[in-house]
């Protein structure tokens, strides 16, 4: 008789992969608390999880956040908020993408808030939720000068006349998005706010109780407090990272990960000798080159190529010729290396650190890319003092 196959755990895929993510969720609790004293005790926030938690593994964050209390999680798409359901997770979750017809009985029967962005789309809502005898929770999106889903500022109307006939559907929120808060120039930001608030005077014209108001991402906690309403939904900042280099930094957070591998393999490369595909980089001497377990096909993206850096025994040194799908050359000149020896692509070493700003240099991109392309073969590993429970057991490195 065979022997049953064996699925690693999480942990045993650490150990067995010298590439990971530390996760530091002390960090991401002091990063929301930062976030709830900027706009005070009476604006709730919404941490936004999508795209994986941004990198950082979209089930250990919610829990962490669930622990915290937020009154709301934003996530973009139904499947995302099915698997939290199925973790557990049981705070609201609010889908802020556009849906289906099709997807419709999912929402309900996982208690997903969906996002009407049209009367079709709320009537769809009303007649599933008849239809399976239960109730459902909607948010009205209104496009204020996005242009990507959610009905017209200026068409709006039949939007929330329609929302006051339904019977089976509890119309919880109404946000629109905000499409340059991290500008210097505010202005079209607060263009957006005006129409939105156009549109919600509909409520007391008609004196009904408005519902839930949000609009503010990151930028607009840091530099619009005019947005944030009711409710808050920060993404990336939630993270430790700003939404721009030039935004005003009016909270303090600190980032959350540390992403690292080790030295696999060390060689002596002799002068004009090249490296890696397409021979784009020779040495014009004798050095030292290290090889890291590490490639494209964990995120760690090809067009950094001959712009990125490391950090190896508290120095910094250059990823030599193309980056691989699953691994990277480092040239260290006459310094020593040993197998083993721990490499930091992302986070602190010794005194000095590696950003996600950095890495968004070098691949002539932006932070939000570096956090979301960090693939899923790479394990996260998660770290907490105030948490201990959240976090599984690391495993011992032989």
């Amino acid at each position: 008789m065979a022997a049953p196959l064996h699925h690693p755990t999480i942990d045993e895929d650490v150990a067995l992969r010298p590439t990971h993510l530390l996760v530091d969720l002390d960090a991401l609790a002091d990063n929301l608390a930062a976030i709830q004293q900027r706009v005070g005790v009476g604006v709730g926030v919404m941490p936004v999880l999508k795209a994986n938690a941004y990198g950082h593994g979209l089930v250990p964050v919610a829990r962490l956040m669930q622990r915290l209390g937020v009154p709301y999680l934003g996530l973009a798409y139904l499947e995302e908020g099915i698997r939290l359901r199925r973790a557990g997770i049981d705070t609201p979750i609010l889908i802020l993408g556009g849906i289906l017809g099709s997807q419709i009985p999912l929402f309900i029967q996982h208690d997903l808030t969906i996002t009407a962005s049209s009367v079709d789309k709320l009537l769809a809502v009303e007649e599933c939720a008849r239809t399976l005898g239960r109730r459902a929770r909607v948010h009205l999106k209104i496009d204020t000068g996005m242009e990507r889903i959610g009905v017209h500022w200026y068409s709006a109307q039949d939007l929330l006349d329609s929302s006051l006939g339904l019977q089976h559907v509890d119309v919880e929120g109404i946000f629109t998005h905000l499409a340059n808060s991290d500008s210097s120039d505010l202005g079209h930001a607060r263009q957006q706010l005006e129409r939105f608030n156009d549109v919600l005077d509909f409520y007391p014209r008609h004196s009904l109780p408005t519902p839930m108001r949000h609009a503010a991402n990151s930028a607009g906690v840091l530099q619009l407090p005019e947005s944030w309403l009711d409710m808050v939904r920060p993404g990336i900042m939630l993270y430790g990272v700003l939404p721009g280099s030039t935004i005003s930094r009016t909270v303090t957070v600190r980032p959350a990960l540390r992403w690292t591998s080790r030295v696999v393999y060390f060689k002596v490369v002799q002068p004009d000798s090249p490296v890696s595909y397409g021979s784009t980089w020779r040495p014009s001497k004798m050095t030292r080159l290290v090889t890291v377990p590490v490639g494209y096909g964990d995120g760690y993206m090809r067009a950094m190529s001959g712009r990125a850096q490391v950090g190896l025994r508290g120095q910094r040194y250059p990823v030599v010729g193309r980056i691989c799908m699953d691994q990277i050359m480092v040239d260290i000149g006459w310094d020593s290396a040993w197998n083993d020896d721990e490499v930091v692509l992302l986070g602190r070493f010794g005194d000095q650190s590696l950003t996600v700003e950095d890495l968004a240099i070098w691949a002539g991109t932006i932070p939000y890319e570096i956090l979301t392309n960090i693939n899923t073969r790479v394990p996260r590993v998660y770290s907490s003092t105030r948490f201990p429970d959240l976090v599984a057991p690391s495993p011992r490195r032989s």
